[in-house]
């Protein structure tokens, strides 16, 4: 089994894997920042349940039952909406480049994500799964998502990288990686699908990858980094290479 080629990068040990202890402390400011979110989940489940108490109390379980659906649609919008609001406050506008492990910027960026797992995640984005809210909140933060566009997945780490062209797919448990880490650094780009592209059920794309118009990768495939999935054509497999079973189109496999 042969192995992937590994390239050395040049970079600031101090940033990497020698860092001072000015950005050992400063890392460890943003570790306990981490608690923010985790208390928050907690507290919106304790509020919940002081809710439907009160309403118990108030009208009896039957009512308590009834509104049950409009309690969690807003406990559900301000999870969604405490991700938005840490993603635009802690790290803005992300583009395409690189950072280093010892950096503010992934420290940060780790932050937020623990918002999107913690908190949206658990609260909305799962309920959320292949509905125009998802989109919506991708959109809020930051993903280019066109019209008519299905998806089931909120895994997208770097929402401003992700483009998603109309009537394109991406299904459940999918992965739109917009960043890896080799050697310490973090290097980021986009992602895009293009009309009418898919992503397959249980699939990784991987930065400064694209499916073009109509292209579709099958189920559990990954598809490489600066890879390009030619339209109208059928991939699959671990790594992606073009499959003209009786499954793909015309031009499946050019």
């Amino acid at each position: 089994m042969s192995r992937l080629r590994r390239l050395a990068l040049d970079s600031d040990q101090s940033r990497t894997f020698q860092p001072p202890r000015r950005l050992r402390a400063a890392r460890a400011f943003w570790e306990l920042c981490r608690v923010v979110p985790i208390l928050l989940t907690v507290a919106i489940a304790a509020s919940s349940l002081v809710i439907f108490d009160a309403l118990a109390g108030w009208g009896g379980h039957g009512l308590a039952a009834v509104l049950s659906g409009i309690v969690f649609l807003l406990l559900g919008a301000v999870a969604a909406g405490s991700a938005v609001a840490a993603k635009w406050l802690l790290v803005g506008r992300i583009r395409a480049g690189e950072h280093p492990l010892w950096s503010s910027f992934v420290w940060r960026n780790e932050v937020v994500d623990t918002f999107i797992e913690s908190v949206s995640a658990p609260w909305f984005a799962r309920a959320a799964s292949g509905t125009p809210a998802l989109v919506w909140w991708l959109r809020a933060l930051g993903s280019k998502i066109g019209s008519g566009v299905w998806c089931e997945s909120y895994w997208l780490p770097e929402a401003d990288l992700v483009s998603l062209g109309a009537g394109s797919t991406v299904n459940r448990g999918c992965v739109v990686q917009t960043h890896l880490f080799h050697d310490r650094i973090m290097s980021m780009d986009t992602v895009a699908l293009a009309e009418g592209a898919t992503l397959g059920p249980h699939s990784v794309i991987l930065p400064a990858a694209e499916i073009d118009a109509g292209g579709t990768v099958g189920p559990a495939s990954l598809v490489m980094r600066g890879e390009l999935v030619p339209a109208g054509s059928y991939w699959m497999g671990n790594p992606v290479s073009g499959w003209s079973g009786p499954q793909a189109g015309p031009g499946a496999g050019a």
